[in-house]
């Protein structure tokens, strides 16, 4: 049953709804193509999604911005650091100020007589020297000696160098002087009662031996009744010995015996 109104425009609306519902599936879907073309563009929805155009413009875009920046290097840079470092060294300089010493220069000093800044480019340089010390199979190395820096032959060599020049410490120092002043050097800084307590005898000629060639110091005096004299090694014992400090003593199996 269809109902008819008195107006036209309502009996032609009713006529088009009765024509789709009996049009074949495919009228009714052109028909709503048709009627959403129809819509104005404000009613279509939103969207974030760039054209297919655009999104390719984008990428190139990224991808041209990457090409111009820096390429990190994933490498730590300390050898780098050291090169530059060294690279700002008069190294012919620096060998001339070792050869021309015959005691150690500490990286300070060796600074200042270069005119650098700090003590970095001076480490830098030992460094590169004793490479090209050893590339060239050179018989001596920058080694640390007393807290500085100073040119010594390798320990091969040493038994032929003893034809030529016997060791201070060989040729001056006596059996009781050697006991003597290897006693003060582990037990630093030791009264002289100490000592002779050790070695059985007086030792005070052989510490008064000592002090005058620059071996063994005055290190302080005792907190006791009459405050006796404490003895220590001094920095010409660490360099006649080859030490850099007294951390470098021979120890032996007991690891608690250590210079205090």
């Amino acid at each position: 049953m269809r109902l008819v109104r008195d107006t036209d425009d309502d009996t032609m609306l009713m006529n088009e709804q009765d024509e789709d519902a009996t049009a074949p599936s495919g009228k009714r879907a052109r028909r709503k193509r048709a009627a959403a073309a129809d819509q104005p563009d404000a009613e279509q929805p939103a969207t974030d999604e760039p054209a297919p155009g655009q999104a390719a413009e984008e990428v190139s875009a990224v991808v041209a911005e990457q090409a111009d920046g820096a390429v990190e290097d994933g490498s730590d840079g300390d050898g780098g650091d050291d090169a530059s470092a060294a690279a700002s060294v008069n190294l012919a300089l620096l060998e001339a100020l070792l050869f021309s010493t015959h005691h150690p220069l500490t990286a300070g000093r060796l600074g200042e007589l270069l005119d650098l800044d700090g003590t970095k480019p001076v480490r830098a340089s030992v460094k590169a020297l004793n490479k090209q010390y050893e590339d060239a199979g050179r018989s001596f190395r920058v080694e640390q000696v007393a807290g500085g820096y100073q040119l010594l032959t390798l320990p091969e060599f040493g038994e032929h160098l003893k034809k030529l020049h016997q060791r201070e410490a060989d040729a001056k120092l006596t059996k009781a002087a050697l006991e003597t002043l290897a006693i003060i050097a582990y037990k630093q800084p030791i009264l002289r009662a100490d000592v002779e307590a050790i070695r059985g005898v007086a030792c005070g000629e052989t510490i008064r031996s000592l002090m005058e060639k620059h071996l063994v110091k005055i290190a302080g005096r005792a907190e006791e009744p009459g405050r006796p004299i404490l003895y220590g090694t001094t920095k010409r014992f660490l360099e006649l010995f080859g030490l850099n400090s007294l951390k470098d003593l021979p120890q032996n199996e007991d690891p608690t015996n250590k210079p205090r």
